[in-house]
């Protein structure tokens, strides 16, 4: 993790000067009940474990060098919980860094929903509807989220790094859409474990994956 003590406008590459770019970077929030049991958990609001507040406080000396310009969070209170006790401050909660709405899968596991859609893909697949708190989502209306959110973030990052506290299939959503792929390229990324790091920048003005599942 880069200190920047100093933030400048642009670096010299040849004889050309590259705007400078800071980093996105992706918080998974800690470790649910749900999440060590792999349920599906989109819009319920569920409390952290032990485990999960243990390493959303592990985060702070990682975040703590970093020059933050902005800081956005799904507004369930396991990704605001998650930025408190990893010192973030002035934390914006957003509601298109909320996760996938599963709609009828919500609370299910993936062998459950597979007894039902043998070789069910969510990726592929999708979700069904599910009640009211749970209309459920297509992988378009969660790519059209993190679209905007990119679209707000990506001006700021030419003063500094921005943090996003999010969720697992959302993250991985907007890495492919980061890169310019289609959004159904993020289930090529490995799911990012609770309380972790995930590290979104760019090389001779390409976006890249600096890194991925930093606990």
């Amino acid at each position: 993790m880069g200190h920047r003590s100093v933030i400048t406008l642009g670096r010299e590459q040849g004889s050309a000067t590259v705007p400078f770019m800071g980093e996105l970077i992706l918080i998974r929030h800690g470790e649910t009940t749900w999440s060590r049991s792999g349920r599906y958990a989109g819009r319920t609001d569920l409390p952290m474990t032990d485990a999960g507040i243990a390493a959303a406080k592990a985060l702070t000396p990682a975040l703590a060098c970093r020059h933050l310009v902005a800081t956005f969070s799904s507004p369930l209170s396991r990704a605001l919980q998650t930025a408190e006790l990893a010192g973030l401050s002035d934390v914006q909660p957003d509601p298109d860094v909320l996760e996938w709405d599963y709609g009828g899968y919500e609370g299910m596991t993936e062998t459950q929903i597979r007894r039902t859609r043998p070789g069910w893909n969510l990726w592929r697949d999708g979700v069904i509807p599910g009640g009211t708190s749970h209309p459920g989502e297509q992988l378009h209306q969660v790519a059209a989220r993190t679209d905007a959110v990119l679209e707000r973030v990506r001006p700021l990052l030419a003063e500094g790094d921005v943090a996003l506290i999010a969720h697992g299939h959302l993250q991985r959503v907007l890495t492919a859409r980061w890169l310019g792929l289609d959004p159904s390229a993020g289930q090529f990324f490995g799911h990012p474990h609770p309380g972790t790091l995930s590290l979104l920048g760019t090389e001779h003005e390409q976006p890249i994956v600096s890194a991925w599942n930093i606990p």
